[in-house]
């Protein structure tokens, strides 16, 4: 899938996926603000480092960070184990899994929470053992982790609000009301989406109802959006606000079962899953947002291969810093960009993120992407 080297920055300088510096620089030794954990010597079998992803209903986590994760270490560090576990949205069950890579000897922990605030506790017990955390795509709240790999999640949801803002104010409805279809409530970077795209969207749009969903379940968003439909009436709302673009697959499916066409309900998304591009080249959802996860993934490994090695931070990466309740914690933050019908093939497809193959699997799709210049 990602044929294409492992940083390939558009042409547009409006699509560079940048690193966001607010650090004038960065030494091969401990930033401030971390708490100085460089792991143990590497064991005599290799390097183990553990990988503890939250959740199988968001597809990217095992078709796109995972793979790319582990394609990374491997190349830094060819004999390292990784010891990957997925919690299957249980805060429990990851507690439980950190312990378990913990006992079998992970030097390093690379971790993106079910629930931010309960995965302190994995960074507490981590710490006893001399074990450094890298809070990987979702913010560890109120402990001591030595890094942060994400994005600008705030920024997402503002892009995600202004896009929807536009296309509500083009086709005359501004002012009218919408549905909010938030993700899941452990989630600290949901709570950031939400208060992006409130901070575009209030005092602009009415909102009629507005929900958290549970798990980031596309289910659980399609009942949300059965109310929302039952409460306002068919025709009492113009569009939809989605988090991401599993819920935003339950939102359309639930205007499709009350005989609502989605094409006239521009919704938003997020992560430029398969399903979510193919559903903007076919007019239902409006549009997504694309997070270069290969640099993501790519960044979270050679983090995690030099702490495991106790060389530091690699001198060419630059970092900001971002606090989470009790720390200021050494950040990587990469830039989200949107992605509507006129740009899938600028950046997903530019960027090799998906090919046109992929794509266009369908005679609709052919000839949706034909009118947009994809085949």
């Amino acid at each position: 899938m990602h044929g294409r080297r492992a940083l390939r920055w558009f042409g547009a300088a409006a699509l560079v996926m940048g690193i966001v510096v607010t650090l004038g620089g960065c030494s091969s030794g401990t930033p401030t603000g971390s708490t100085g954990t460089t792991g143990t010597a590497p064991a005599a079998g290799g390097l183990k480092i553990a990988l503890l992803l939250p959740e199988t209903k968001t597809a990217r986590y095992e078709t796109q960070d995972r793979p790319l994760f582990e394609a990374k270490v491997k190349e830094l560090a060819p004999d390292a184990q990784i010891l990957y576990s997925n919690a299957n949205q249980d805060s429990a069950q990851q507690q439980s899994q950190a312990d378990a890579a913990l006992t079998n000897g992970a030097q390093v922990l690379v971790l993106d929470p079910v629930d931010s605030a309960a995965a302190a506790s994995i960074v507490t017990k981590a710490k006893a053992k001399n074990v450094p955390v890298i809070s990987y795509d979702r913010l560890i709240l109120n402990a001591p982790v030595d890094y942060y790999v994400s994005f600008d999640n705030e920024q997402v949801g503002k892009l995600q609000g202004q896009a929807l803002l536009d296309k509500i104010t083009k086709d005359g409805n501004a002012g009218k009301t919408i549905v909010m279809i938030n993700g899941a409530p452990t989630d600290n970077n949901a709570k950031l989406f939400k208060a992006g795209a409130h901070s575009i969207l209030d005092g602009k749009v009415k909102i009629g109802v507005e929900y958290d969903t549970p798990d980031w379940s596309p289910d659980k968003a399609q009942t949300e959006m059965d109310q929302a439909i039952t409460k306002l009436g068919k025709t009492g709302f113009v569009a939809v606000y989605c988090a991401n673009d599993g819920t935003c697959g339950g939102a359309i499916a639930a205007m499709k079962g009350a005989g609502i066409d989605p094409k006239t309900r521009p919704t938003t998304g997020q992560d430029a899953e398969l399903a979510g591009i193919q559903r903007i080249l076919l007019g239902e959802q409006f549009m997504t947002i694309y997070k270069a996860i290969k640099a993501e993934a790519n960044t979270a490994a050679e983090l995690a291969v030099a702490l495991g090695k106790g060389t530091g931070v690699p001198s060419s990466m630059t970092l900001s810093k971002v606090n989470n309740g009790q720390i200021d914690v050494p950040s990587v933050l990469l830039t989200p960009v949107p992605v509507t019908i006129d740009t899938i093939k600028t950046t997903v497809v530019a960027d090799g993120f998906w090919t046109t193959q992929q794509i266009l699997n369908t005679p609709a799709l052919i000839a949706a992407g034909k009118a947009v210049g994809l085949q």
